[in-house]
């Protein structure tokens, strides 16, 4: 068994056949949770894991990239996460992509209120971080041990994993392990703070094509057991532990 962590089967780029890849990930025996990017999206995972006893879960959440078009309301995502099927709060975060122009002193308060919601519901938070990594990790110790969660497809510095690490966080892996060498942070990040993810429609590994799926979260496992020096097997029993300790399913 696997469980992705992060994918996005709820978002435009799965509308005809979502069902179709969700089921095949079951029939596979992977789980999934798929992450909202705004409250659309967020509710569409939400109903889509309802759909489902086990295996198909929901986080909820405001991206940063989303900001200058839709304003985080707070009691009507808290209204959504009232589904026992809500694991986490996300995907949100930072984002300093100066494609983006977004104002950094916005996605911080934001993130706070989200980081609010969190906290008061109970849930860990999916974080998305990009180019903001010293910005984050300030926050997040300032947070003090509130906060759980997971830095999703971490792609800083060694040095950068072990502050996330000594904060208490776990990290999440998906196909860019493939594209950045990766390989000394997934050496030195213990067994037990690693998850599986693919992002998908985003980041297909490269022993497939075109758009990712759940599925293909198993190419994830077979490098991080390689890097690790340890069977597949192995990786699977660990990170699947590890995904349902962090997000209670």
């Amino acid at each position: 068994m696997l469980v992705d962590t992060h994918a996005h089967l709820n978002f435009n780029t799965y509308k005809e056949d979502s069902l179709e890849v969700l089921q095949r990930s079951l029939d596979s025996d992977v789980w999934m949770i798929n992450v909202g990017s705004q409250y659309s999206t967020s509710k569409r995972a939400v109903e889509m894991a309802e759909k489902h006893r086990e295996g198909v879960y929901a986080a909820i959440g405001l991206h940063p990239i989303h900001l200058e078009t839709e304003v985080f309301d707070y009691e009507k995502y808290k209204e959504l996460a009232d589904s026992k099927k809500v694991v986490a709060i996300g995907e949100v975060g930072l984002d300093y992509k100066p494609e983006y122009a977004l104002s950094k002193e916005k996605q911080k308060s934001v993130l706070s209120q989200q980081l609010k919601l969190g906290e008061e519901l109970d849930l860990p938070v999916i974080f998305h971080c990009r180019m903001a990594h010293n910005d984050l990790i300030k926050i997040l110790s300032e947070n003090g041990s509130r906060t759980s969660g997971v830095i999703h497809c971490f792609t800083g510095s060694l040095e950068e994993a072990k502050k996330y690490l000594d904060l208490g966080f776990y990290l999440g892996f998906n196909g860019i392990i493939f594209r950045l060498n990766l390989d000394e942070v997934i050496a030195k990040t213990p067994l037990d703070r690693i998850l599986l993810e693919t992002d998908c429609p985003y980041l297909t590994p490269p022993q497939e094509e075109g758009r990712n799926e759940p599925i293909f979260v198993k190419y994830v496992a077979e490098k991080i057991a390689k890097i690790k020096k340890l069977s597949y097997e192995e990786i699977a029993e660990i990170t699947t532990q590890n995904a349902k300790k962090l997000f209670k399913i």
